[in-house]
């Protein structure tokens, strides 16, 4: 799965860029956020870590229910964390760096907390090995994070067209249960549920992932302009979908926590 998800390269840099207008673009993110926080578990952490931070939305909600906590948001794109430190009254730390290398001590955070960052890491099993690392014996993971099925009527409407990869490809809902179950953390609970946003028109679903940075990032991706026939062709298509609320977009959603025994 590895070889076909987008360069993490490519990834901080989308972020970065689309970072002074996410906020106003992000509500999908916000009510997944929101879910994901309604589902901790009773903690009180000394130290939490918010993991794939963007701009702070989640830092900030740890932060008013954990005051005395000290909060760490770390995020691969640098531009997302310029942006959450001049929000403020969010974490006390702010580091740029990967998931996947944690630069935290073993045993050093009570909670980690991530919220839609985890479907652009490659190596899955790897997160959680240093998620497990870095949590203190009783810490949570809690992480949301997109599967497979996401944005499917923007595939589906595509592949009638051609069969180039337009649309970001996520892992299936099994990778993330059988990397939960070999990680070496207790699976306190594992669910999907859709999340459906609606748009006017095309314009302004195109425009929607752009400000957050969610385009297409695959490698094998089309380059350069999409022909007028084919975008009339995809058009139609597309507009087949709609629905009497405008054109929707479905998001595959998985909420996982896990406990370090």
């Amino acid at each position: 799965m590895a070889d076909v998800l987008p360069d993490k390269r490519q990834v901080a840099l989308s972020f970065s860029r689309a970072a002074a207008q996410y906020d106003g673009a992000a509500l999908l993110q916000r009510r997944v956020a929101d879910r994901l926080l309604a589902q901790l578990p009773p903690l009180n952490p000394q130290r939490w870590l918010d993991l794939g931070s963007g701009t702070g939305y989640c830092s900030r909600a740890l932060a008013q229910r954990h005051p005395g906590a000290e909060g760490l948001a770390l995020d691969l794109a640098p531009g997302m964390l310029r942006h959450a430190r001049a929000q403020g009254a969010g974490a006390r730390h702010y580091l740029t760096a990967d998931a996947e290398r944690l630069p935290l001590r073993a045993d050093s955070c009570d909670l980690i907390l991530s919220s839609l960052a985890l479907q652009w890491c490659p190596d899955l099993p790897r997160v959680l090995a240093e998620a497990r690392r870095i949590l203190r014996p009783g810490g949570v993971l809690a992480f949301s994070s997109l599967v497979e099925g996401t944005l499917d009527e923007l595939r589906r409407s595509w592949a009638q067209v051609d069969d180039q990869v337009h649309v970001n490809r996520f892992r299936p809902q099994i990778a993330y249960a059988e990397a939960a179950a070999a990680s070496g953390l207790e699976t306190l609970a594992l669910e999907v549920a859709p999340e459906r946003l609606h748009f006017p028109d095309l314009r302004a679903l195109t425009q929607h992932l752009k400000a957050i940075g969610a385009h297409n990032l695959n490698q094998g991706r089309p380059q350069g302009l999409t022909g007028r026939q084919r975008l009339a062709a995809f058009t139609q298509a597309y507009e087949s979908r709609r629905e009497p609320v405008g054109l929707p977009a479905t998001y595959q959603v998985i909420h996982v926590l896990l406990r370090k025994e």
